[in-house]
């Protein structure tokens, strides 16, 4: 067992996913078929050893606790440890893009006191990634450090325009902290820091009582400040990452998982994905069906043509209805001879008969839940 905790920050939500996250937070978002985003960063805990984790939950934490329950799926039903509720502070999700919040931490320091372990490992829950943390915790130890942020050589920075950049010395010691923006960095490799770190348990209660009074100060940029007088060092990681904070994010990166070595790295390792357990038949296809390049999760009935698509659990999909570059979610009942092209249905829409919905690759339609077109 490692000797840390960890706690997850699932208190984002992001107006720019076009209702989504409008009643959920972005953690509690269905991804890829049978998951919620919250998956890849509880499961990534999990498999490194930390049987003590806190959740950092927004007021409308409900799909949280419907996914999560006391835990079992994740192994986190335990008498000693297990998985901890954490209220946030904040309790509107629109607009709440904060990072690591220090009132967020401060309103839920007895869960920093209860374990008498060394470090914390701290992660947002945007982010579809598989990582273990323990190389990175074990060079956290070597190095005696304060605090271990974790970054990523990063080849196309794209147009992250608000992400953190590490400078650091040939020891891994970290030596500034700077935003993209405004900068003129052309050259590839720039350590990009994934919004994951390790910290020293009393340090960070250290803290959260200086800085509590602040407002909602984020804790990277407490650390910034002091670099001069704490030991931070970078640790790389080689996951993929993939930040979710706008539509055409979700679906780009749902997109990338019909790519079999994108599947194979975030899937198929030997640290899986855990999510909740569903006892559902088999999916059935019809003669009629036509099927490809598609991801379909159990409990379907397709008997019309699915291209390029990720269809959730429990879909309907009749004689004549054509799904092509789309994501389908739970329970959705589509109606014959009804088409959609890069369409994004929410959990229970129904679609009847002879409907066309049709996006763009740049602008895809979303169809917000329980929706009768």
């Amino acid at each position: 067992m490692p000797n840390a905790i960890g706690i997850i920050f699932a208190n984002s939500g992001y107006a720019s996913l076009q209702g989504l996250a409008q009643e959920r937070p972005i953690a509690a978002v269905p991804f890829g078929g049978r998951y919620r985003i919250l998956d890849f960063a509880l499961s990534s805990m999990v498999n490194s050893g930390i049987r003590t984790i806190g959740l950092v939950t927004p007021h409308q934490y409900r799909p949280l606790l419907d996914h999560l329950g006391a835990g079992k799926d994740w192994f986190l039903d335990r008498k000693t440890g297990g998985l901890f509720i954490l209220p946030g502070v904040m309790h509107s999700l629109a607009g709440n893009s904060h990072t690591f919040c220090i009132q967020d931490l401060h309103h839920n320091r007895e869960y920093l006191k209860k374990d008498f372990v060394g470090n914390v490992v701290i992660s947002c829950s945007d982010q579809i990634f598989n990582m273990n943390f323990m190389d990175a915790l074990e060079f956290h130890q070597t190095k005696q450090a304060d605090v271990t942020l974790i970054y990523k050589e990063n080849d196309n920075l794209g147009n992250l325009t608000d992400e953190k950049f590490l400078e650091m010395d040939e020891d891994r010691k970290v030596l500034n902290i700077r935003d993209q923006k405004g900068l003129e960095w052309t050259e590839s490799g720039r350590p990009h820091y994934v919004n994951m770190l390790i910290i020293r348990r009393e340090l960070l209660l250290d803290i959260v009582e200086k800085y509590s009074t602040f407002g909602c100060m984020g804790l990277i940029h407490i650390l910034t400040k002091n670099l001069g007088v704490l030991k931070v060092y970078g640790s790389p990681t080689r996951s993929v990452i993939r930040t979710i904070r706008t539509i055409n994010d979700y679906f780009d990166q749902s997109m990338d998982l019909l790519d079999q070595e994108v599947r194979d790295r975030l899937w198929l390792g030997a640290d899986r994905i855990h999510t909740k357990i569903v006892d559902n038949p088999p999916t059935r296809y019809t003669s009629q069906a036509k099927v490809s390049n598609s991801l379909i999760a159990s409990g379907c009935s397709i008997a019309g043509e699915v291209i390029n698509s990720i269809i959730f659990r429990g879909v309907i999909l009749e004689i004549g209805c054509k799904i092509k570059n789309s994501i389908i979610m739970s329970k959705c009942h589509i109606h014959e001879n009804a088409q959609m092209e890069y369409a994004i249905l929410d959990k229970a829409v129904t679609v009847n008969e002879g409907n066309v919905l049709r996006g763009s690759l740049s602008n895809p339609l979303v169809v917000h839940k329980r929706t009768v077109i």
